[in-house]
Parts: structure tokens; C-alpha cells; sequence
């Protein structure tokens, strides 16, 4: 079988370059520029990972209606 045709090819998270990950020193990023630019939007906190909604701590609440 041709080394081609069992490359697997995988978009770059960044700019959606198909790009293999054999032999590549950056993946799952296709060049150096694409994995700098993904650190520096880590690092001044462009991403975020959102958090589990505060949940009601009873304060307040009455509870008429339930259960009656």
C-alpha cells in the first residue's frame, strides 16, 4: 500500500489545515505559529472553561406550594 494513501490527516485545531501528526513536532498543530498562537490564547485567557452554575443554597426559600 502507497505511504499516501494510509496517511491520516487531521485539521490543525487552530486554522483547519489538514495535517498529519507522523512526524510532525507540533501536532495536533501544523506549524509552530499555530501552536504559539494557542498558548498565547491560553495564557491571556481567551479560552475559558466554563464552570457548573452556582446552585441555590436554600436561602429564602419557603417552599410553599410543594408538596400540598
Amino acid at each position: 500500500m502507497d505511504m499516501l494513501m494510509t496517511m491520516v490527516l487531521r485539521p490543525c485545531p487552530c486554522c483547519r489545515i489538514p495535517t498529519s501528526w507522523e512526524g510532525n513536532a507540533f501536532k495536533p498543530f501544523c506549524s509552530e505559529r499555530c501552536r504559539t498562537q494557542d498558548l498565547g490564547a491560553w495564557s491571556s485567557e481567551s479560552y475559558r472553561i466554563p464552570e457548573k452554575p452556582q446552585e441555590e443554597d436554600g436561602e429564602g426559600w419557603t417552599g410553599e406550594g410543594e408538596g400540598d
